[in-house]
């Protein structure tokens, strides 16, 4: 039958749109109803058509302000982070030094750790150290769990730059930091930005090890967390159809401008 052919012709496309539609259909539950005015507490029935939520996102007490407060860290960790690990992948691929293997195998300790041992051993060091559990903790646990992805982003990519490139330049008589600057740190920039984003990405949504770390400190997951447990508003469903939103004019954005450049490279 031609049908049947037809689907067999396209059987990977239609997997993959349907792995997409599945994985999408949680954010558009998300969006759809944060256009809700449910008559309780809990905003899981839809009720009536309302944009009273969009007109006043920080209506309830504290959400603004842990949603700062998550931004800010995931700013500052996604900063370090990316500064340590650039570091880092830098000196795993390009230098030979006792215990690099080692040190290889123990950058990936975090992304194969469960979160809830990470989190038990940090807040074990904090608490040895006496240090007061709150914004610090939390930053310097956050630069800990997302180091070990920028890592493996931004040393997949200095591992498959070619090396000509560089001396080419130092041929060219290029010192060692402008060699870097308008050489090396332009092809390696796609893997460290692949790195920040997937580390803004984790640290902002981190919920276990900052819940192990935090003390009184409120991040937004850990307040959509509480309140799940009394009630949720739909001020909840509104931020994360705007962030969600935002990642998505983002990567359509890096879509743009990557093609743009292969078709003036192209020309």
């Amino acid at each position: 039958m031609p049908v049947l052919r037809w689907i067999r012709r396209n059987l990977v496309v239609l997997a993959g749109l349907l792995t997409l539609a599945y994985m999408i259909l949680p954010n558009v539950i998300v969006m759809v109803f944060s256009f809700n005015k449910p008559k309780g507490r809990f905003n899981y029935a839809w009720q009536d058509f309302s944009l009273d939520a969009w007109k006043d996102p920080c209506g309830v007490a504290d959400l603004c302000g842990s949603l700062s407060l998550s931004l800010q860290i995931a700013f500052w960790a996604t900063l370090g982070a990316t500064v340590l690990g650039t570091m880092i992948a830098f000196a795993l691929v390009r230098y030979r030094f006792r215990a690099r293997g080692t040190v290889n195998s123990l950058i990936f300790l975090p992304m194969a750790m469960p979160e809830v041992v990470m989190a038990a051993s940090l807040l074990t060091l904090f608490l040895n150290m006496g240090a007061q559990l709150g914004f610090w903790t939390i930053l310097i646990a956050h630069i800990m769990f997302c180091l070990s992805f920028v890592v493996t982003a931004v040393k997949a990519r200095v591992m498959s730059m070619d090396p000509r490139l560089e001396e080419a330049a130092r041929d060219l008589y290029a010192g060692p930091v402008q060699t870097f600057v308008r050489v090396t740190l332009p092809i390696a920039a796609p893997g460290i930005a692949a790195g920040a984003l997937l580390a803004f990405a984790l640290s902002f949504d981190d919920f276990i090890i900052t819940n192990f770390n935090a003390g009184s400190t409120v991040t937004f997951p850990m307040f959509v967390w509480g309140s799940a447990q009394r009630g949720t508003p739909v001020q909840i469903n509104v931020i994360g159809t705007a962030m969600f939103a935002i990642a998505v004019l983002m990567v359509l954005a890096g879509q743009l401008v990557s093609s743009r450049r292969k078709s003036n490279a192209g020309k």
